[in-house]
């Protein structure tokens, strides 16, 4: 993941499920100084918690029990939250010939809105511990590479569900974003290429895309990943902006590093949608990420709730002030 990849990606037929969640909300009622809106308020223990929730499975390695156990948990949350659920099943082939169940799971929020915005994120956890020193071939927690980011998208659309904003949101969780080898072509991403190949929503444009990627870790700093830049300057200008403006200017530099190959990057090279990432550099060294990364140590000592806060109450404040009629 994260990095320049090599092999095969088999592709199956797609099956769509289509569940409705909650009826209409209330109108939306926020304070405005002047042309700002400000928007509610994110909860990071909630985010925390919906993180620690999907850590407690264990490895979602598709596949496995935990992956099944914790997709049922993500689909019943999101039909609590969002107005329609859509799961996407299918089977992806990762390295070494493994045929894998994948589950992509999208809560629409406001889905009659023409003009959206997607939030993404991968729910699943690597296979292999292959930057460990120790027990590499088992399988990892992945608290803040994965679960961190779907645990603020779960929060975003608590506060969605009580506060309607005035533009539609989809929230996807993308599986098998993990499973990959760097040294195999298109091996990662897995479920992010099946979603583009099979898309379940016909003529799906929003307006721009943000993944969130390792957005929990302690101290972390994200730096302006160049092919976000490059693709989707305008969106990177909305985030980064608005977290100066909330005062994270420390938590998000501005300051561009390498781009590399994650869920957006096929978003950008395969569709239309312009996509960015907002993803933890460590101490903003080009390609080098945390030091548990792809270890046993990402684990819930690694999730810190002031990330998650920053990184959730920013989304929310580009979310509430983004002009309907532009």
């Amino acid at each position: 993941m994260k990095s320049a990849f090599k092999a095969l990606l088999i592709l199956l037929a797609p099956v769509a499920i289509i569940s409705c969640g909650p009826g209409e909300k209330p109108p939306v009622v926020v304070e405005n100084k002047g042309s700002v809106v400000v928007a509610p308020e994110f909860n990071a223990d909630s985010a925390f918690a919906y993180t620690a929730r999907q850590v407690a499975f264990g490895p979602r390695v598709p596949g496995s029990k935990a992956h099944a156990d914790c997709a049922q948990y993500l689909i019943n949350t999101l039909k609590a939250l969002t107005d329609t659920v859509i799961v996407q099943r299918g089977t992806v082939t990762a390295p070494g010939s493994r045929n894998l169940p994948i589950y992509n799971i999208i809560g629409r929020i406001n889905p009659k809105n023409s003009e959206r915005i997607l939030l993404f994120a991968h729910w699943d956890s690597r296979h292999i511990a292959d930057q460990d020193n120790e027990r590499k071939s088992e399988p990892i927690l992945g608290a803040n590479d994965g679960a961190s980011g779907v645990g603020v998208l779960m929060e975003i659309a608590r506060v969605l569900n009580t506060k309607d904003a005035n533009i539609g949101i989809d929230i996807f969780f993308t599986d098998a974003e993990d499973q990959g080898l760097p040294e195999e072509n298109d091996s990662y991403c897995l479920g992010t290429q099946y979603w583009i190949t099979h898309p379940p929503i016909p003529f799906y444009r929003p307006r721009y895309a943000i993944l969130l990627d390792m957005v929990g870790g302690k101290d972390a700093k994200f730096w302006k990943e160049e092919g976000s830049v490059v693709n989707a300057g305008f969106a990177v200008d909305k985030v980064w902006n608005k977290a100066a403006e909330l005062g994270y200017a420390s938590i998000f530099v501005n300051n561009t590093r390498t781009a590399i190959i994650d869920d957006h990057y096929y978003v950008n090279g395969m569709t239309e949608i312009p996509a960015i990432d907002i993803i933890q550099y460590q101490d903003g060294n080009d390609g080098k990420f945390p030091f548990y990364w792809h270890t046993h140590d990402d684990n819930m000592d690694a999730v810190d709730k002031a990330t998650l806060k920053a990184v959730g109450q920013t989304l929310l404040g580009v979310i509430y002030n983004e002009n309907p009629k532009q």
